[in-house]
């Protein structure tokens, strides 16, 4: 009825500061900067300075930069704010392979945690590689059916259970579902359903959360993921690099559903 509220796809960006408004002091021509916008898929974008732009580190390209804000500020707000991480905790996440989930594995380890990620068979050297204590392969194991408890499930996926995932959950333990708490309608959701709701209510009456959210971008946070990358202890992982041109065919391959981390596209 109504034509869609954003007309142009893409929202990270990573590029050099060709203009500044003439109020603006935090930039300059020239600077180098990585942020979220609206309609970043394009040559230029305009980006109002005290939103979510900084400063991009030196020590990051610009293909690095522009696969950090979305995924990675979704990890950290999902693991920080709705997961209350702790140094010391076990934590997992549950497609520790893709875009959101290689970010969370390395932020949770930065936060000093012991980190299971879960994934296919061929990203299992990947994830250790970025530092996860434990790879649970799913093609081999299901991990809600193992003896191993965690303080927090960071859930990416959305595969299993309220009550799957609750028995492998600590007592006090919390299961973080980012966007609406799955990755889409599955097969058997409609014969679950009710018991899925029955499962949900039942956690509302114990100790263990659920919580599912969105991320909202934000300056502060921004910082934060800056710092963690110029520090080493968070780095993007790509998987393929697309042209401008080609921006259709970089759609094509994410809608597969098998990147690993972040797939790129350069305006250059």
């Amino acid at each position: 009825m109504r034509k869609p509220k954003d007309t142009r796809l893409g929202v990270d960006y990573s590029g050099t500061v060709e203009a500044v408004g003439k109020n603006v002091t935090c930039f300059k021509t020239g600077d180098e900067v990585f942020g979220g916008r609206n309609g970043a898929l394009a040559e230029y974008i305009c980006a109002l300075a005290n939103r979510a732009v900084v400063i991009k580190p030196a020590n990051m390209t610009f293909e690095q930069a522009a696969a950090v804000p979305v995924a990675a500020i979704t990890a950290l707000q999902g693991l920080r704010d709705k997961g209350k991480i702790q140094a010391g905790q076990k934590v997992l996440v549950n497609g520790a392979s893709g875009g959101v989930g290689t970010f969370a594995v390395q932020i949770a380890k930065a936060f000093g945690t012991e980190v299971t990620g879960v994934c296919s068979t061929r990203n299992v050297d990947l994830v250790r590689s970025i530092g996860a204590d434990h790879v649970i392969d799913y093609t081999k194991e299901d991990f809600t059916n193992g003896s191993q408890r965690y303080d927090l499930i960071f859930d990416l996926v959305g595969n299993h259970s309220f009550s799957e995932r609750r028995r492998v959950l600590n007592p006090n333990g919390i299961c973080v579902m980012a966007g609406v708490g799955g990755s889409g309608w599955h097969d058997d959701m409609a014969m679950r359903l009710a018991g899925e709701l029955n499962a949900y209510l039942r956690c509302k009456f114990t100790s263990q959360k659920f919580v599912a959210y969105i991320a909202e971008f934000n300056k502060a946070d921004m910082a934060i993921l800056a710092d963690l990358m110029q520090s080493g202890k968070v780095k993007p992982v790509i998987d393929r690099t697309y042209k401008l041109s080609e921006t259709a065919d970089a759609l094509r391959y994410l809608e597969q559903g098998h990147a690993r981390g972040k797939v790129v596209v350069d305006a250059n």
